[in-house]
C-alpha cells in the first residue's frame, strides 16, 4: 500500500495525509470532496463511480481524511486572507486621500467601525492565549 499526499507542497516536500491505501482515484476523490464538490462530480474527477464514491465515504478513517485535508485548505485560505489584511488596511487609510467626499467618508467609516472589532479580536486572543498559559502552568504545578 502507497501513501496518500495532499496537495499542498511545502518547501519541495509532500504533505502526507492520515491513511496509507492507496485506492484508485482517493487522492482525487479527497481533494474534490474537502473542497465541496458534490459526491457525484467528486467520483467524476476521481475517475471512479458514483456508487465507489460513496462506499469509500462509508469509512471513518477516510471521512477523517477529508476533514483534515479541508482543515489544511482552509488553513492556506486563511494565510492568504491574513497576508491580504495589511493591504487592504493600505488601500483604506489611502482612500482617506480621495477627492471625492463620498469615498473619504466611506473610508473613514469603515476603518472607525472595523478598528474597535480589531483591537477586541487582538486582545481576545492575547487574554485566551494567557488563560492557556496560566492554565497550563497550574496543571504542571498539580502533577508535582
Amino acid at each position: 500500500m502507497g501513501k496518500v499526499y495532499g496537495l499542498a507542497d511545502h518547501e519541495g516536500g509532500r504533505q502526507e495525509l492520515a491513511g496509507n491505501d492507496n485506492q484508485k482515484g482517493d487522492l482525487a476523490l479527497l481533494t474534490a470532496l474537502a473542497a465541496g464538490s458534490s459526491i457525484k462530480d467528486a467520483a467524476k474527477v476521481a475517475g471512479i463511480s458514483e456508487r465507489t464514491a460513496h462506499r469509500r465515504l462509508e469509512d471513518l478513517e477516510f471521512q477523517e481524511r477529508i476533514a483534515e485535508l479541508r482543515t489544511q485548505l482552509l488553513s492556506k485560505a486563511v494565510g492568504r486572507l491574513t497576508d491580504a489584511t495589511t493591504e487592504a488596511a493600505d488601500t483604506m487609510r489611502s482612500l482617506l486621500q480621495s477627492k471625492s467626499d463620498s469615498v473619504r467618508l466611506s473610508a473613514a467609516r469603515a476603518i472607525l467601525e472595523l478598528a474597535p472589532k480589531l483591537r477586541e479580536a487582538v486582545e481576545l486572543e492575547r487574554r485566551i492565549a494567557q488563560l492557556e498559559t496560566e492554565a497550563k502552568k497550574n496543571e504542571d504545578e498539580s502533577k508535582t
